[in-house]
């Protein structure tokens, strides 16, 4: 059942995150969590979302805005070492009910219409978060996405932006992860028996892209947004 469900769940989330680009660590991560401890889920959910950046990244570099980017990894470089000391520090029930609560309040404020406008400054703040989660729990994807969500970017530069951007951003947390956290074997034969599933989870991810109209994509961003918000809240309490 175990081997099932890991199978289950990087298969689906690499098709996710490569039809909406931001998917895998938002959907992979609190399921790896009931397999792995958390250094592991993390570390395995770091790995592999970097090698689907780096395999998309030649096909959605066209779409990616170069200016946000580079804010983007200015501002997040200042949160990894503030999440990288969170992971350490705080129980990591405490933190999965602080990411549930965060996510779910900024959900609603987008479904009710909730709009703010595209500045530096907010490109700063919005991947200063990014960074603190990735290195923390392993997921940069809801600061970034509530923010273009709530910018009403489009869903190709989003994609092609947030996709550059985790080339940088799961790098150097992975790093910061095994610097600090330390590694195993089990993380490392885990996303090499991953590989595949990831591969083939690119091939239909790319064929569900182009079918994806935008007003779907935001109901699916909204609940995909809603459905972690509680199942990481769910857990926290558990």
């Amino acid at each position: 059942m175990e081997i099932f469900l890991f199978i289950l769940i990087i298969l689906i989330a690499s098709i996710l995150q490569t039809s909406t680009g931001f998917g895998f660590s938002i959907l992979a991560t609190p399921f790896l969590l009931l397999l792995f401890e958390p250094r592991e889920a993390i570390q395995i959910n770091l790995i592999l979302s970097l090698i689907i950046s780096a395999v998309l990244f030649s096909k959605i570099k066209k779409d990616t805005d170069f200016e946000v980017l580079k804010r983007f990894a200015i501002g997040s470089a200042a949160g990894l070492p503030i999440g990288i000391a969170i992971f350490l520090l705080l129980d990591i029930s405490w933190l999965k009910l602080a990411v549930s609560l965060i996510i779910l309040l900024l959900t609603i404020l987008l479904m009710a219409n909730f709009r703010v406008k595209e500045t530096r400054r907010r490109d700063y703040s919005a991947s200063g978060l990014s960074g603190i989660m990735t290195t923390s729990i392993g997921m940069p994807g809801p600061p970034l996405l509530l923010y273009f969500s709530g910018t009403d970017t489009q869903k190709e530069r989003l994609r092609g932006t947030t996709l550059a951007f985790y080339l940088f951003i799961y790098s150097s947390s992975l790093v910061f992860q095994i610097i600090f956290a330390g590694t195993n074997k089990t993380i490392w034969l885990s996303s090499l028996y991953a590989l595949p599933l990831v591969l083939l989870g690119l091939y239909f991810g790319q064929i569900l892209f182009v079918k994806i109209n935008q007003r779907f994509f935001k109901v699916f961003t909204y609940i995909i947004l809603i459905f972690t918000g509680i199942y990481l809240l769910v857990e926290s309490v558990r």
